[in-house]
Order: structure tokens, then C-alpha cells, then sequence
């Protein structure tokens, strides 16, 4: 039960300390109210527009695929450490083999999915295809 109790006292240390200096903070400092302070703070910058901003949605597709892929390495590492020592151990080659070749397989279908729905194309501007026609000319 002791454990329990450290425990505890440590979450309320946890929670207490950063509302202790929160309170500290509150009664200390001055309180200047202006219009100012209310403001968007933009880097020094007079905000214009709305916050609403449309991205080009390749931005979010590229993200996707660097996620899917990235998770693939996370998930084929373990197997390739023990991959080794199970062979050691006598368990057969269909067997470890198996899991990761169908694994590795079904993020190939999912890149060449992707690549031949253009997904990882990039967009060009129109600025730079017209920059690169006048250039060609």
C-alpha cells in the first residue's frame, strides 16, 4: 500500500507545482489591460484575412504516405533482430518469412496504388509550367 501512497504524493506534486507558480504568477505581475494584448500575435505582423487557409491537399497526401511507410521500418525492425534466433531455434523458414513477405506485400500494392493514382506526383504551379515553357521556346 505504500507504493500507493508515493504514488499519490507524487501526482499531487505533479499537479500542485504548476498550479502553485500559475497562482504565484496571477498575483504577481501587473495588470495593464489594453486593446493591444486581445490582438492575434502574427510574428510582429498585422494579421489580414481569414485563419481559414486552403492547403493543396498533395501537402496531406505526401504526410499520409510518409506515415504508412515510416510505420513499415517501426514494424520490420523487430522482425529483422529476431529473425536470426529464430532460425537458431528451429522454427521454419515459410513460417517467419510468411507474415512479413505478405506484410511487405500489401505496402507494395498500396505504393503502386498510390503512384498510379498520382498520388505521389507532385503538383506543379502554373507559374513554373509557364516558366519552363518560355524557357523550352
Amino acid at each position: 500500500m505504500s507504493e500507493w501512497i508515493a504514488i499519490g504524493a507524487l501526482g499531487l506534486v505533479a499537479v500542485g507545482i504548476p498550479l502553485g507558480m500559475m497562482a504565484v504568477s496571477a498575483l504577481l505581475r501587473p495588470s495593464v489591460p489594453e486593446q493591444g494584448k486581445r490582438a492575434t500575435y502574427e510574428s510582429g505582423e498585422v494579421p489580414t484575412g481569414t485563419a481559414r487557409v486552403q492547403f493543396n491537399i498533395q501537402y496531406y497526401m505526401v504526410a499520409l504516405l510518409f506515415v504508412v511507410f515510416d510505420v513499415e521500418t517501426v514494424l520490420i525492425l523487430p522482425w529483422t533482430v529476431i529473425y536470426r534466433s529464430a532460425l537458431d531455434q528451429g522454427v521454419g523458414l515459410t513460417t517467419i518469412l510468411g507474415p512479413m513477405l505478405a506484410f511487405i506485400g500489401a505496402l507494395v500494392v498500396g505504393l503502386v496504388w498510390a503512384w498510379r493514382n498520382g498520388a505521389v506526383e507532385w503538383v506543379k504551379s502554373p507559374l513554373a509550367n509557364r516558366r519552363k515553357t518560355e524557357r523550352n521556346a
